[in-house]
């Protein structure tokens, strides 16, 4: 309904390199709720940026000179703005914007009409952040952890679970301080649960860093629970999909393929009621 619709403002995060040519690549989403009254509780605010190997490997293709391990680490950097109020967060990008001119650029600001501030915030990453699906003959090809969480977000917001879950959740309180890790969805329901998509036909490597994150995680709290969204069902004989389902089978890490994550969502809401 219109009324339950807040308003938010954005910028869009850019990474320009050379400013003589006035070319930038968009690395990342700014996004505020505004209280009037601070005493209201100020601001609500965060911001999403690059963090997968597409995505680095998108902004290289793009300017092949980039800044890498400056972009590896605005994740870490970022994540000090939660502690931040309004205008400590407006004289935080001032001083960032006068700092890395040459490099970050905050967009002109934005306002937009949106229910969820968390679902909004995803949205609008992909919209002006994410890489664009890589398409074989005209045609998507739907195996990306992008594809996977977009579907997972329209699902969880169809079955109403989409605010008992928590976005985007850091895990380094249980591995090793500033793990760039990150889960797609928690929850809490007496246990603690977590979500990850993964891509069977090509995260070999992302499997393997789930695998141990979950090991790391269970050694601190045994009742966790795990689920990993993949595109497909594993395909019998294929070898790299066996290795995975073993791998995750060992750790007590459930698949759900995305033709039964209808299913999943629907189990998930009586189990978060």
């Amino acid at each position: 309904m219109p009324e339950d619709r807040k308003t938010l403002r954005y910028q869009v995060l850019r990474y320009a390199p050379n400013l003589i040519r006035d070319e930038w690549v968009n690395i990342g989403i700014l996004l505020e709720e505004f209280q009037e009254l601070e005493a209201l509780g100020g601001s609500l605010r965060a911001i999403k940026v690059i963090e997968e190997d597409r995505e680095f490997a998108r902004v290289r293709k793009l300017h092949p000179s980039a800044d890498v391990e400056l972009l590896h680490g605005l994740a870490s950097e970022f994540e000090t703005l939660r502690s931040m109020t309004g205008e400590d967060m407006r004289k935080y990008f001032t001083r960032l914007e006068s700092t890395l001119s040459n490099t970050l650029q905050l967009s002109p600001q934005k306002a937009v009409l949106a229910e969820d501030f968390n679902t909004e915030l995803a949205r609008l990453y992909d919209t002006h952040v994410a890489p664009p699906p890589r398409t074989v003959g005209g045609g998507i090809v739907e195996s990306t952890r992008a594809w996977i969480r977009n579907k997972l977000k329209d699902v969880f917001q169809r079955h109403r679970i989409s605010r008992k879950l928590k976005p985007a959740v850091r895990i380094d309180e249980y591995t090793h301080s500033g793990d760039p890790f990150k889960f797609d969805y928690s929850y809490r329901n007496g246990v603690r649960g977590y979500i990850q998509s993964v891509v069977l036909n090509r995260d070999a490597a992302q499997a393997k860093v789930l695998a141990y994150t979950v090991e790391s995680i269970r050694k601190r709290v045994p009742s966790c629970e795990f689920t990993a969204v993949t595109e497909a069902a594993p395909v019998p004989g294929n070898l790299q999909q066996l290795f995975i389902s073993k791998l995750f089978e060992d750790q007590n890490i459930r698949i759900v393929p995305m033709n039964r994550v209808e299913m999943f969502a629907e189990e998930l809401r009586l189990k978060l009621q």
